[in-house]
């Protein structure tokens, strides 16, 4: 008479616990801003560490 209560009890437990049934989980979407800079930003840090490098050198 355990068993039958025990597996009475588990049996309400899994039908409640999926009575909801499924529903697509939302993804919202990603939006990326980026900062509107000039053509030159890109070429600037190559510059700058040529020209830190090349003082290395000249002063070794």
């Amino acid at each position: 008479m355990k068993k039958l209560v025990l597996a009475a009890a588990l049996a309400a437990a899994a039908s409640t616990a999926s009575a909801g049934g499924y529903s697509e989980p939302v993804v919202e979407p990603v939006v990326i801003v980026e900062e509107a800079g000039s053509s030159s930003n890109g070429i600037l840090l190559p510059l700058l560490m040529l020209v830190i490098v090349g003082a290395a050198v000249a002063s070794s």
